[in-house]
């Protein structure tokens, strides 16, 4: 699918914040939309709630366009930044999302004590809105989202002003939901969020997927970096060696370098031909991080959209 705002005085300007986006989300797994702020991670989730349409493709949850209501009635939201009624209790509003859901009676009540003593806000149920904290409302408007029980949990940025404490739960409740056969499709910058939590992700970039498989298979399919300490060398001299290599900094006249492994042998042999030292060789790490800065250099569009 791909999503064209018109912007300007004159609606003259279009902005392509997505561009040809194909995904597919398997039933019971946690996937995670991961990208730098303008990627458009929150219009592909206003895609799917039908809060804007997209100007070409389609949409289908379980089957069925995301455009009817029986679709959504599938799913639980919880938006970037929520905003209850203020002079609701969190508990009226939760019970209120409950009866706009079809929930009455006992089956009401039993779920809204559920879902609030899910998010640890039980204390505060009675409390209205308006005196709670950011995080505070990021828990109330989860366990709105929780209420219906639903097969698809949509969350953007849910990690998004809680404190350590709210962040661990936030993880262990989505990781709680995948385990009753939920299927969780969350969209965050945060990236240790998406490498703890993620069964497959997809990395955004100015609206296009440049990224997307199983963490492990993203990250075990780079080839292998190592960092290597070069002494009695300057940066002048090091820059003649001939081999690929990439100075990362300078400490106390030793100088960082990362190389492949297929070029450490002949690095380590053009230095010494330099008369400089190797003195230290560690293996580095690729970690989502790395991935995701180097789908960010690659990316040949500008991170926001496309301006036409």
């Amino acid at each position: 699918m791909s999503k064209t705002y018109r912007l300007g005085f004159f609606l003259n300007k279009n902005v392509l914040a997505l561009q040809g986006l194909e995904l597919v989300i398997e039933p019971g797994q946690i996937f995670g939309l991961l990208g730098p702020n303008g990627a458009g991670k929150s219009t592909t989730i206003k895609i799917l709630m039908n809060l804007v349409r997209p100007s070409s493709g389609t949409v289908r949850i379980f089957g069925t366009e995301a455009a009817k209501r029986e679709a959504r009635s599938q799913v639980g939201f919880l938006p970037e930044n929520p905003m209850p009624y203020e002079y609701l209790s969190g508990e009226e509003f939760v019970r209120l999302a409950g009866k706009l859901l079809g929930l009455s009676g006992q089956a009401l009540d039993t779920r809204v004590k559920e879902v609030i003593g899910a998010v640890e806000m039980s204390n505060a149920a009675k409390l209205q809105v308006r005196r709670y904290s950011k995080g505070m409302v990021q828990r109330i408007a989860l366990a709105q989202a929780l209420i219906n029980k639903p097969r698809l949990l949509i969350l953007d940025e849910p990690t998004s002003g809680l404190d350590p404490l709210g962040r661990r739960l936030m993880r262990d409740i989505i990781l709680e939901q995948r385990s009753q056969g939920t299927t969780v499709l969350f969209c965050t910058h945060i990236i240790s969020d998406a490498e703890t939590l993620c069964d497959r992700l997809a990395v955004l970039v100015a609206g296009k997927k440049v990224q997307e498989g199983k963490v492990s298979e993203l990250l075990s399919s780079q080839v292998p970096v190592l960092e290597v300490a070069v002494e009695g060398l300057s940066k002048e001299q090091l820059s003649s060696v001939g081999v690929n290599h990439e100075l990362k900094q300078e400490i106390s006249e030793r100088l960082w370098v990362r190389v492949t492994d297929q070029d450490l042998q002949a690095f380590i042999g053009a230095t010494q031909r330099l008369q400089g030292r190797v003195t230290r060789i560690q293996p580095i790490r690729f970690t989502l991080e790395d991935l995701f800065m180097n789908a960010l250099q690659q990316a040949e569009t500008k991170v926001g959209g496309t301006f036409s």
